[in-house]
């Protein structure tokens, strides 16, 4: 590589082999005039071509990589996967279905960057959705009972794109669906909150991996969890000052 990647893209990735060459190209063509970036993708045990398509882009180019579990583990523990293998200082996350725009990612970046105090947990907020009117029922029922819950300030936790400091996520607790609680797990961490609007599309091609049964009934269970994580967490947290921020 010509320079040290300065953000890490993790992609979680499932039988997403019609999405990923397009959502290659569109993360390249967003950040390559903003910042040093690399491309990683988490392959969660596909049954199709996908981690050979990503094999591919990762051939041609050198800022894509490919990391892959050999059986399903599940969203989160692909991203996690994806956190300890990359390089970068900022990690910026997103689907690899086509439905979020990673010129967002340049946004959120420089609104971390400009955040006075300790580095945030910048989190994407879907201001338009574009999924089915069933499905965007009950995210809201779900982000109305977890922010009542919670307490966690994030409208949208559920929202894919988020931009988070790599050593302050490697701190937090790893279970399935910790993906889904961020913003509460992060704050016992004492990192602070940024909501950010982002762009929400269609997805491309495809069919998503959840139902609205299978995330309602394991959210409710995972919400509980979390909140016993929380009352049970006395992290220290750390005083920043400009020095200590990432140029």
């Amino acid at each position: 590589m010509s320079a040290s990647p300065v953000v890490s893209v993790v992609i979680p990735v499932a039988d997403e082999a019609e999405n990923v060459e397009s959502v290659a190209d569109e993360v390249r063509a967003a950040l390559g005039p903003a910042t040093p970036f690399e491309i990683l993708f988490v392959d969660d045990g596909s049954a199709d071509a996908t981690p050979q398509l990503i094999a591919a882009l990762a051939a041609a180019d050198r800022r894509v990589r490919l990391v892959r579990h050999a059986r399903r583990c599940g969203k989160s523990q692909a991203v996690r996967t994806g956190v300890l293998h990359a390089r970068g200082t900022w990690i910026g996350t997103m689907d690899g279905d086509g439905q979020n725009d990673p010129t967002d990612l340049v946004a959120m970046l420089a609104a971390a960057r400009s955040a006075a105090g300790v580095p945030p947990l910048v989190a994407g907020i879907r201001t338009r959705r574009r999924d089915p009117w069933a499905r965007r029922v009950a995210t809201r029922v779900a982000n109305r009972l977890r922010r009542v819950v919670l307490g966690d300030g994030c409208p949208d936790t559920g929202c894919g794109m988020k931009l988070f400091r790599r050593e302050d996520f490697l701190r937090l607790p790893c279970f399935e669906g910790m993906h889904r609680f961020l913003p509460a797990l992060f704050a016992s961490y004492g990192v602070p909150l940024v909501n950010h609007p982002v762009a929400h599309r269609a997805r491309r091609a495809g069919r998503s991996k959840y139902t609205n049964w299978h995330r309602a009934l394991v959210g409710i269970t995972d919400m509980l969890g979390v909140m016993w994580l929380r009352r049970r967490t006395k992290a220290p947290v750390l005083v920043w000052t400009e020095a200590d921020r990432d140029a």
